[in-house]
């Protein structure tokens, strides 16, 4: 998915909750309709006709329903783990008579229910870091054909600076590294790095922060009686708080590859 962005650091509660949490925000992570279609702009040109493309880690689907639009010949398979992430991605289609068009399926995003070879484009915005930058890229390798594209998000340092205070940011994202490192990890991994562009604060406080502090105070009020999901909710709270004050030395980074 653009998956649950927050890690669960050993909280002890019903994972039910938290997929619940992130099934009522639009999206599951930083991002926006226009960064998406800027990425699919730096792509699009080199699809077949009819391009393959798989959505891991898809969350609810948002950027899946905006490719499938872009991509009207396109057929997308959506993949998310979570149960509740497939049942946002099925309302998604049907309210927009996709059907045709997008396929959800249940699975985890190394280990894909499709044929070696079979895909020109696999895309994750916000979820490549559940299973970690490098690990991914190498897994879905053998899922593209000779020269298709990736296209993921990767939070990045953009400043050399590390005040202290991001002791805690670095803790849950251990493996954020400079742009540099990224591309770097991205040739390494079997691809030529074809496009890359940070996106911009925006698509943090906008489209990702604002509804989720609404969907926090909800939450909270929702499940009064469960300390261990306070706890879970504080560190949210934390994420925005860290965000707000040290935005600008990082950020994500949106990559475009194509495998050699």
């Amino acid at each position: 998915m653009e998956k649950e962005h927050q890690p669960i650091n050993n909280f002890d509660f019903d994972l039910n909750l938290i997929a619940n949490f992130f099934k009522g925000l639009d999206r599951q992570g930083p991002g926006s309709v226009a960064q998406t279609l800027k990425a699919l702009h730096e792509i699009e040109p080199h699809l077949p006709e009819v391009p393959q493309i798989a959505d891991l880690g898809c969350g609810t689907g948002g950027q899946t329903v905006t490719l499938a639009k872009a991509l009207p010949h396109a057929h997308i398979t959506a993949v998310d783990l979570l149960p509740q992430m497939i049942e946002g991605v099925q309302a998604r289609i049907a309210q927009n008579h996709l059907s045709a068009q997008i396929t959800p399926v249940q699975a985890s995003m190394d280990a894909l229910p499709l044929a070696d070879a079979s895909l020109d484009l696999i895309w994750a915005e916000g979820s490549i870091y559940h299973i970690g930058f490098e690990c991914g890229l190498r897994a879905w390798r053998r899922w593209l054909k000779s020269g298709g594209f990736v296209a993921v998000t990767e939070c990045c340092w953009l400043s050399d600076r590390r005040p202290a205070d991001l002791q805690w940011f670095t803790d849950n994202f251990t493996e954020i590294d400079t742009l540099a490192q990224k591309i770097a990890i991205l040739q390494r991994a079997g691809y030529e790095p074809t496009a890359h562009f940070i996106l911009p604060s925006s698509c943090w406080t906008e489209a990702y922060y604002r509804p989720m502090e609404a969907r926090i105070r909800q939450f909270e009020a929702e499940n009064p009686a469960c300390p261990s999901m306070g706890q879970w909710l504080d560190q949210l709270k934390t994420e925005i708080d860290v965000y707000r004050r040290w935005g600008e030395l990082y950020g994500y980074v949106f990559f475009v590859g194509r495998k050699l």
